[in-house]
């Protein structure tokens, strides 16, 4: 009853304060003005559908200048903040910003010119194949508010009859009607201003791929004949008759030069015999020899004699861009002086700087209340045996500690570092067939790091991987590491914690020690890049299988006793899978609403009677389930007994399933808002007595954790600043039948906001 009356006040003062801001957007027109609000179009025609009218109705909105000022929740605060800003003194200063960067100015009603927004209506109207549209505009008053309204009868839609293309025999003629299987002119189909310039561009790309280097959209013509009658058009594609002789021939490749370090700055181009290098179509140029020529045998798709193509020639382009050795790529086409009807291609290549040197300091923070920080120097040589190969060196050192919480005082600290090598090519018995515009890549990495957590343990961490990375086209990606090994090793195990390990066993897995080695293969799909697509998804699927062939071999069964070391420590056999699936839904160009569904399963056998620590699951978090503590869930129903225990333990899991959904807004400038609900929970595979109701069962739908809350983005552009403050709607380790906390829920009180309200400070979306 307590928050109902809260809620009850603030809607009072709401309804009182929005009026007041409302009409505080206008009180400052000078006499005579009228703020414009917007305009409207109706389309009145009923020779057309309802859902064809709302349609062009949407279309025909969207035509209409100047737009109105901003508005959030009916309020223009940017115009709100101009007007009380007022008139700076001076360009700069705090008011000068204020008006000019947060604030908007004021849009007229002098400033809608109704004729020239009415003309174009009919414009588009007529492009869209409503060859007889008419409109008419007027405004409408109301107090010192103006808005525009426009009427449209676009009259009945003109339909395609015929479709001719060239039937002559010339050379271009027969290559442009070989395309008419993929024209979007169809009969049948509405008359679209867009499909005729479409159709140019499609027919020109489809020249461009059989050799005609210099035809282009503009020597096609396009003819419309709406003289045919019964509201229909016959559409005829032909070539213009003053079309360069040039562009209706066919032309090859015939001499290939490669600039391969070329400076924009300084003519490299002139060059002595001695600089000049033949390897088999390629003429290389490089006085400093700075790069083997046989990385052009992978790169370049062009070969002497062959057709011109402008997709091989993009993918050329995309190939050497890929291989991260080059600032700069440029590609150029002459005539040949030799030969007829052919082209000299010349490649300019402008190299990065071989070596570099760097550092990055990392601000972070965790829903453990682990406040921390991190510095790394990478240092990279993008061409290190001169076939564009990427060697990197890198060392860090972090600190992570709590300001608050139960593990305050036990601070962990991180150093490490890191070497990888990455060849621009498949160093393997078997071949990868991709789409042509990427570089298939071999991958060496070997490194270590030390934790330390105070007063608890240590642990030396070795890991070292050689696979494959691939990309089958721009949305598809392929990993497959041969091995990818890890070793861990605990030292300094303080009493402490040995004394922990007694009460609660499951702490003792963390300093187990771990020898993992088999291989690994993830797959991704996404096309989460195309922003105007109004559904994409993203997609990655992981595999690993670990110790298999060590355990055919050994014939190792722990469930026997017959455990196989590998320098004292027992390697680990295992499978495991998980699935992340991500789809995103476009509301407008300003709201989004974000889905995410994890499901993850481990099994261990032979040589393991479970999945080493370091590949068990875990929910919970910042970029989890952000209403409980990161690791704090589960297993199942089971919660731990942590009483007097001076730290938390890291719950795990074999079996996970994690559902999010978020609705995301922009509110105002960098800031855009969310609303959030996330669900989950993992699970053990096996029943554990010391970890009661932990096992997966057939009633897990019923132990799903849930929570939700509201959240702030902070978008620089060169990062985001996430901040979530969640609390749980559904505990699954409580009595069945009270899992659910609704009845709970007390915003007013501090011993509630105490245990159930998590913040959450991250960078960067959770998913």
């Amino acid at each position: 009853m307590k928050n109902v009356n809260i809620l009850f006040r603030l809607s009072c003062c709401l309804c009182m304060i929005l009026p007041a801001l409302r009409c505080s957007s206008i009180h400052y027109l000078s006499e005579g003005e009228s703020l414009y609000t917007g305009g409207k179009v109706a389309v009145r025609d009923t020779g057309i559908s309802r859902k064809d009218r709302k349609h062009l109705e949407k279309e025909l909105k969207g035509l209409l200048r100047p737009n109105p000022n901003t508005t959030l929740l009916g309020i223009r605060l940017k115009l709100i903040v101009y007007t009380l800003a007022g008139k700076p003194k001076k360009e700069r200063g705090f008011r000068h910003w204020l008006r000019t960067k947060v604030g908007e100015p004021p849009v007229l009603s002098s400033q809608v010119d109704l004729e020239y927004n009415a003309d174009m209506l009919r414009n588009y109207s007529e492009n869209r194949g409503y060859f007889q549209a008419w409109t008419e505009s007027k405004f409408t008053h109301r107090r010192r508010n103006a808005s525009a309204f426009y009427t449209v009868r676009p009259g009945k839609r003109y339909i395609l009859r015929e479709v001719f293309f060239p039937s002559d025999s010339s050379l271009i003629s027969k290559a442009i009607s070989s395309t008419v299987h993929g024209t979007v002119l169809k009969p049948g189909h509405a008359y679209n201003l867009v499909d005729i310039k479409s159709e140019r561009e499609r027919i020109d790309a489809r020249l461009k791929e059989t050799g005609f280097y210099y035809f282009g959209p503009k020597y096609l013509i396009i003819q419309v004949d709406s003289t045919v009658g019964d509201c229909q058009v016959d559409v005829r594609v032909k070539v213009k008759n003053d079309t360069p002789k040039k562009a209706k021939e066919i032309y090859t490749v015939n001499n290939i030069i490669v600039y391969s370090n070329y400076s924009i700055t300084t003519d490299t181009t002139a060059y002595s015999p001695e600089d000049v290098v033949k390897h088999n179509d390629f003429t290389i140029i490089d006085p400093a020899k700075t790069i083997n020529p046989r990385i052009f045998d992978r790169a370049l798709l062009f070969k002497k004699g062959d057709m011109y193509n402008r997709e091989e020639h993009k993918l050329s382009l995309n190939r050497l861009v890929d291989l991260g050795a080059f600032k700069f790529v440029k590609i150029e086409f002459k005539a040949s002086d030799t030969l007829k009807n052919a082209l000299d291609v010349y490649y300019f290549l402008t190299l990065l700087p071989k070596k570099s040197l760097g550092a990055e300091v990392l601000a972070k923070t965790n829903s453990a209340n682990y406040t921390g920080t991190e510095l790394t120097v990478n240092w990279s040589n993008k061409n290190a045996f001169k076939g564009a190969e990427l060697l990197t060196l890198s060392a860090f050192g972090g600190l992570e500690f709590q300001v608050s919480g139960q593990n305050e005082g036990f601070n962990v600290y991180r150093v490490g570092s890191e070497a990888g090598l990455i060849w621009p090519k498949l160093i393997a018995p078997f071949r990868v067939i991709t789409s042509g515009g990427f570089m298939t890549r071999t991958r060496a990495t070997i490194g270590y790091e030390f934790q330390n957590r105070v007063k608890l343990y240590s642990l030396n961490s070795f890991k070292g991987y050689v696979g494959y990375v691939w990309k089958q086209n721009i949305n598809q990606e392929h990993r497959f590491n041969i091995t990818d090994i890890h070793l861990v090793t605990p030292v300094n195990v303080t009493d402490l914690y040995r004394t922990q390990i007694i009460a609660n066993p499951s702490l003792g897995k963390v300093i187990e020690k771990q020898l993992i080695f088999g291989p690994t293969y993830s797959y991704t799909f996404t096309n989460t890049m195309r922003k105007r697509k109004k559904n994409t998804i993203y997609y990655r699927a992981g595999l690993e299988a670990a110790g298999t062939i060590a355990g055919l071999v050994s014939g190792a069964d722990v469930k026997k006793g017959d455990t196989t070391e590998i320098f004292k420590i027992p390697f680990s056999q295992f499978v495991k899978s998980e699935h992340d699936f991500r789809h995103y839904f476009r509301l407008g160009n300003n709201a989004q609403l974000a889905s995410r569904i994890i499901v993850g399963a481990g099994f261990a056998y032979g040589n393991s009677s479970e999945l080493p620590f370091i590949k068990q699951f875990f929910i919970g978090g910042t970029n989890s389930i952000r209403a409980f503590r990161t690791r704090s869930i589960g297993p199942g129903t089971y919660k731990p007994e942590t009483g007097n225990s001076p730290f938390l333990p890291d719950q795990s899991g074999d079996l996970k399933l994690e559902c999010n959904t978020e609705y995301r807004m922009k509110i105002y400038g960098i800031v855009h808002g969310a609303v959030f609900i996330d669900a989950g929970n993992i699970w053990l595979l096996h029943k554990k007595p010391e970890q009661p109701g932990a096992e997966i069962s057939s009633s897990f739908p019923d132990e799903i954790a849930v929570g939700t809350g509201v959240g702030l983005r902070f978008d620089f552009s060169f990062l985001v600043l996430r901040t979530d403050l969640a609390f749980p709607v559904r505990k699954p380790y409580l009595p069945q039948g009270r899992r659910w906390v609704f009845d709970e829920i007390n915003f007013g009180s501090s011993p509630w906001r105490k245990a159930n309200l998590v913040f959450n400070l991250a960078i960067g979306y959770p998913f």
